[in-house]
C-alpha cells in the first residue's frame, strides 16, 4: 500500500516538475528570469492564469490553444509533462527512507536536467551553464559520499581537459571552434560521476555516435556539410545509458573489449 501511494505521489510530482522544465526550456536560452515575470502567451502576451497552467489538464481544456489569441500551444508542453511524470513513476521509491528518497531525487534530478539540456541544445544549440552547474553539484554530492576523491577529480579533469585540448588544436588548425564551452562543461560534470574510465568511454562513444548521425543526415540531405550539429544530445544519450543502465553498459563494454 505504501508503495502505491509513493508511485501516485511521484507521478504528481513529476507532472509539476515537467511544467517547471517547460519554463526552463523556454526561458533559459532567452535569458529570461525563471521566477519573474509570470508566464504569458509569447504571441499576445496575455498572462497565463494559474488554472490555465495545470499540467496536461489545462492543455486539454484549452484544446491546445491560447485563451486570448487562440494561437496553438506547442505539443511540447504536455509531452514534457507526461514524460517527466512517467520517469518519476518508474523511478519512484518503494519505501519511505532517507536513502530511497535521496536516490529518487538524484536520478530524477539527473533525468530532468538531461531533458532540458537535450531540447535546448537541439532548438538553440546551447547548453545552459545553470544546468551544467546543477548537474555538477548533483554528481559531486554523490561522488563525494561514495567515491575516493581521486576518482571524481581525475574524471572531471579528463572530462574538461581532453575535449578542451582537442577543441583548441582544432581551432588552431582549422580556425573554427570544435566543441562549444557548454559541451566541455557537461563532460566535466559527467566526469565527476563517471570517473576516468567512464568519461573516456563517454567521449569516445558520443563522438562516434555524433559522427554516424551526422553522416546519415548528410547522406539523406537533411543537413549540409557546413551546417553545425548540436553535440550535446550525443553526450546526453551516452551518459543516460551509463547512469541509468550502468550494469548493461558495463557488460557491453566488457563484451566488446
Amino acid at each position: 500500500m505504501e508503495a502505491n501511494y509513493l508511485v501516485v505521489f511521484s507521478g504528481l510530482f513529476g507532472l509539476l516538475v515537467g511544467s517547471f522544465l517547460n519554463a526552463l526550456i523556454y526561458r533559459l536560452p532567452r535569458e529570461i528570469n525563471i521566477a519573474l515575470p509570470r508566464s504569458s502567451c509569447p504571441h499576445c502576451k496575455k498572462v497565463i492564469n494559474w488554472y490555465e497552467n495545470i499540467p496536461v489538464l489545462s492543455f486539454l481544456v484549452l484544446r491546445g490553444k491560447c485563451s486570448g489569441c487562440k494561437t496553438k500551444i506547442s505539443w511540447q508542453y504536455p509531452a514534457i509533462e507526461i514524460l517527466t511524470c512517467l520517469a518519476a513513476i518508474l523511478l519512484a521509491p518503494t519505501q519511505i527512507s532517507g536513502q530511497a528518497i535521496f536516490l529518487f531525487l538524484f536520478y530524477f534530478g539527473v533525468f530532468s536536467a538531461f531533458l532540458v539540456h537535450f531540447i535546448v541544445d537541439i532548438k538553440h544549440q546551447i547548453l545552459p551553464d545553470s544546468i551544467n552547474i546543477y548537474l555538477a553539484c548533483l554528481f559531486f554530492a554523490v561522488s563525494l559520499i561514495n567515491r575516493h576523491w581521486t576518482f571524481w577529480l581525475i574524471g572531471a579533469s579528463i572530462g574538461i581537459g581532453f575535449p578542451a585540448l582537442v577543441s583548441w588544436i582544432f581551432y588552431k588548425l582549422r580556425g573554427q571552434i570544435g566543441l562549444g564551452g557548454g559541451d566541455i562543461k557537461l563532460y566535466g560534470a559527467l566526469g565527476l560521476y563517471l570517473g576516468p574510465l567512464g568519461i573516456i568511454h563517454n567521449i569516445f562513444l558520443s563522438c562516434f555516435l555524433g559522427a554516424v548521425v551526422g553522416v546519415i543526415l548528410m547522406l539523406f540531405k537533411v543537413i549540409k556539410k557546413e551546417n553545425p550539429i548540436p553535440f550535446g544530445p550525443f553526450i546526453i544519450i551516452v551518459g543516460f545509458v551509463q547512469i541509468f543502465f550502468d550494469r548493461w553498459f558495463e557488460s557491453w563494454v566488457r563484451y566488446i573489449s
